[in-house]
């Protein structure tokens, strides 16, 4: 094996740095529903958001998860769905309706300043003003489920639940997970704390 391949002058570093937005809204989804809808606060626990639909230290493998067979128990790194103001505003003109509203495709936090929240990468964490941490997992792939709830609310066009998937790729949000309980407010700041990055080649 070539020397060269642990030569710093090989690897593309960007170094950890901070970012600071603020939460716009916040919203649950209670009991079997998917879609959310707006509260006052949220409180993370270990299992994420107490009666969420996504609530839950495991969670059952799908669509999502090929290399298990659908139904196997695995760890829930999906608590929490993280949308942001200005991505959802370029998905709706993409898909040239009005707005989409992040109830509609299951939202629990929606962000304001966070530049491009979708392409903020794993193992970032998010620390709001008043103590609680998520930890994100990645970006949450856009779906047909999500296009059919923003389907339902356009019953004169056509095609929007095949639309969503392609128009809405890095733009639909990042999925994220507790790592310390707290209770989050509309209009409470966070710091996007994003860990060193490279890209790795073999």
């Amino acid at each position: 094996m070539s020397a060269d391949l642990f030569s710093n002058e090989m690897l593309r570093i960007h170094p950890a740095r901070k970012i600071s937005g603020t939460v716009a809204r916040l919203l649950a989804a209670e009991g079997d529903a998917f879609p959310t809808s707006a509260v006052e606060s949220l409180t993370f626990t270990f299992e994420g958001i107490p009666g969420d639909f996504h609530a839950g230290s495991t969670r059952r493998s799908g669509g999502r998860e090929p290399w298990y067979p659908r139904g196997t128990e695995m760890r829930n790194e999906r608590q929490i769905s993280i949308l942001a103001v200005d991505e959802l505003a370029e998905i709706a003109k993409r898909m040239e309706i009005e707005k989409i509203e992040p109830e509609w495709i299951g939202a629990n936090v929606v962000m304001d300043g966070l530049p491009r929240l979708s392409m903020i990468p794993p193992r970032t964490r998010l620390v709001f003003e008043n103590g609680a941490v998520l930890r994100v997992d990645g970006q949450n792939g856009p779906c047909r489920i999500a296009g059919k709830s923003i389907a339902a609310h356009y019953r004169d066009r056509e095609g929007l639940d095949l639309a969503f998937p392609k128009v809405a790729a890095r733009l639909r949000g990042l999925v994220a997970w507790v790592e310390k309980p707290g209770t989050v407010a509309p209009g409470e700041a966070v710091t996007a704390n994003i860990p060193e990055q490279w890209i790795y080649e073999a």
